[in-house]
Parts: structure tokens; sequence; C-alpha cells
């Protein structure tokens, strides 16, 4: 597939010193992830980032490594409490 991007856009895509294609690219993939429509393994693969690389470059931009709502992060509290108080009988 090939993507043609407006000659205006493409110069901003080069602020970074990227080629607009590589550029365009790493913000898809990172656009894609913090939409949660791809993993963090296949936004690294995609990049050709090691894992720790592409969650370095992630959180360099703002995007969270864990990305939990209330509900998730509450269901999480309460199974750590369970955990505790099974440990503690």
């Amino acid at each position: 597939m090939t993507l043609q991007i407006a000659e205006d856009l493409g110069l901003f895509l080069t602020m970074g010193g990227q080629p607009p294609d590589e550029a365009a690219r790493e913000l898809i993939v990172l656009e894609l992830y913090r939409q949660h429509k791809i993993s963090r393994g296949k936004a690294a693969q995609l990049l050709g980032d090691s894992m720790d690389d592409f969650l370095h470059r992630a959180g360099q931009l703002g995007i969270p490594y864990l990305d939990l709502s209330d509900a998730e992060i509450a269901r999480e509290f309460e199974s750590a409490d369970l955990l505790s108080r099974a440990h503690s009988l």
C-alpha cells in the first residue's frame, strides 16, 4: 500500500530528522497502539524496535505503559486485597 502525503504535511514530518515515510509510519503505529488497536509487541515489531526501546519511545510521547480504566483498577485492587487476605489465613 502506498500513502500519498501532501507536501506541506511532509515538511512537518521531516522536522524530526526522519524521512517522511518513516516518520509517518512511526506516528501511525504509535497511534494504533495508543488506541489499543495493536499490542505493544506488534507495535515494537512494526517499528523494528525491541520491547524496551518501543516502551521508552512511547513513554517519551506520553503514551502510558498501562492504560487501565477506573473499573479495571478497582478490580485489580480487589483481587490484590483478596489474595492478601487468603495468604494471611
